[in-house]
């Protein structure tokens, strides 16, 4: 069983760390003004990776955060993937030529799909693409989360099979920043039909959360609002996935 990465997040809005309920932009929770800082804490705690996502990106569509991201990768040793705003390759190329390691698209991936094989296919990018796939009520969700497509997941694990993704992050948004718990088997159904690295999202409220998502076959674990409400200690959840494998 491949090592499961725990992936604490930082969702940037005017600079700052926040959250939002359900992708909600009206449902904001303030957390941290420094950035920096707060990813300091992570790597102190012993993560490795880090996920960001550029708010004001995912609305404007074009990258809004580049200079927060930057500091971020700049001061510290995490591996970082940025999602948000990325619709054409001058953002994948800002993203990479700043210190990215993953660049994470969704929508633009549902609108552009041939757009999205010839990045993903690009020279130099095998394994640092990832396609964001955030889903409510079984459906995916476009720009922000403010739209519904028709199109479903396993439609998209299945035409990217063969492809050089670094992984499928998938979100269940009606669990996302509420403390709910993951929808468990909705990530299982999802990454057991997936040949691509799953990354799940969504919910993750407590260690035995962790516990029960490390048993399944994916790669990764997205944690962002449990983290700073402190009902999940990030160094504990690390050394709960390393023991998973």
């Amino acid at each position: 069983m491949a090592k499961i990465n725990i992936l604490p997040a930082i969702d940037l809005r005017n600079g700052r760390c926040v959250r939002l309920l359900q992708g909600d932009y009206a449902r904001q929770i303030d957390y941290a003004d420094d950035p920096v800082a707060q990813a300091e804490q992570f790597v102190a705690a012993g993560a490795e990776w880090l996920h960001v996502v550029d708010l004001d990106g995912a609305r404007e569509g074009r990258p809004c955060n580049l200079d927060a991201i930057e500091r971020i990768i700049r001061a510290t040793s995490l591996r970082v993937e940025v999602g948000g705003g990325i619709r054409d390759d001058a953002t994948v190329k800002a993203l990479f030529d700043v210190g990215a390691e993953r660049a994470v698209i969704g929508t633009q991936a549902l609108e552009d799909w041939e757009w999205f094989r010839a990045i993903a296919h690009a020279p130099g990018h095998a394994n640092r693409i990832v396609l964001g796939l955030d889903a409510r009520e079984g459906k995916l969700a476009v720009r922000g989360w403010t739209e519904v497509s028709d199109r479903l997941p396993v439609e998209l694990a299945e035409a990217v099979a063969d492809w050089p993704l670094g992984a499928i992050n998938f979100t269940d948004i009606g669990r996302d920043g509420m403390l709910l718990g993951p929808n468990i088997e909705a990530i299982r159904a999802f990454a057991e039909c997936s040949r691509v690295p799953v990354v799940a999202s969504g919910g993750v409220t407590s260690i035995e959360d962790v516990r029960r998502l490390a048993r399944l076959p994916i790669t990764g674990i997205i944690i962002g609002r449990a983290i700073y409400e402190q009902q999940i200690d990030l160094a504990e959840a690390i050394q709960v996935a390393a023991a998973a494998v």
